[in-house]
């Protein structure tokens, strides 16, 4: 088996002198979609934050791909890793194809032709191929949701983290992102880091998940989604996987 691509050691994360979790310890192994899963205020887009560099560490390490991009002198001029944020965070004043262009102007000297050209394959991958010249407002919210992953796609990365992808879609477009994220999984060979309160997509995707705790300030249960949701003796973990489409976890 290879190195996990992401190993988080004693870990505490927080903002303004308040801590979330503490001491969290947990790996990633190459090529699975993970998930980040809790309660509301647990801590768990924090933990995302914190994992992209967002965030200073208020303890522990993080080390991705062997590197610890916080302190390590030899972490490389281009990401690690690229971002989905949950709103897509597109430039409105730019098309889908500038869009995903930023990342390869800012990070390579490739000329202009050969950039349009990844452009155009990256938006294929996402199927929309169709849409590079037109604007973000034009755009249904699950269309931002692929641009915003063909724009993370655009350096090459083997990892990528997803803030929330279904959240404010559709059912169908929830469930057509979620397909889209297996395809580039299983056919690329991606790894993804998934913060997600959405049960169907959770037992659909994720082959691997951390659960985090508000009150113990710890990961309370961590493996399979679906051997959790019908295997796990403890109430919190079973309530939570177990809970009706109507109760709503706060994001």
């Amino acid at each position: 088996m290879s190195d996990p691509v992401i190993k988080v050691n004693d870990l505490t994360i927080g903002w303004d002198g308040v801590v979330l979790q503490k001491d969290a310890c947990f790996e990633i192994e190459r090529g699975s979609v993970f998930a980040i899963l809790g309660g509301s205020g647990c801590g768990k887009s924090t933990m995302m934050r914190h994992l992209v560099g967002l965030e200073p560490l208020m303890g522990g390490t993080i080390t991705i791909n062997g590197l610890k991009p916080d302190s390590d002198l030899t972490v490389p001029a281009r990401p690690l890793f690229g971002v989905m944020f949950q709103s897509g965070a597109l430039l409105g004043s730019l098309t889908v194809g500038e869009n995903v262009a930023l990342p390869l102007q800012e990070w390579t000297a490739l000329p202009a032709d050969a950039i349009g050209g990844i452009v155009a394959a990256k938006l294929r991958l996402v199927g929309l191929s169709k849409a590079e010249d037109k604007m973000p407002a034009e755009l249904s919210g699950g269309m931002r949701k692929r641009a915003a992953i063909a724009r993370a796609m655009a350096l090459e990365p083997d990892l990528l983290f997803l803030d929330e992808p279904s959240a404010g879609l559709d059912p169908v477009s929830a469930v057509e992102l979620d397909q889209l994220i297996l395809d580039l999984n299983q056919q690329l060979g991606l790894t993804f880091v998934v913060v997600t309160h959405d049960l169907e997509s959770i037992f659909k995707i994720g082959n691997s998940c951390i659960m985090l705790d508000r009150e113990s300030k710890s990961i309370i249960a961590r493996g399979d989604p679906r051997v959790l949701r019908d295997s796990s003796e403890d109430p919190r973990v079973h309530s939570f996987f177990n809970r009706t489409p109507t109760e709503v976890v706060t994001p």
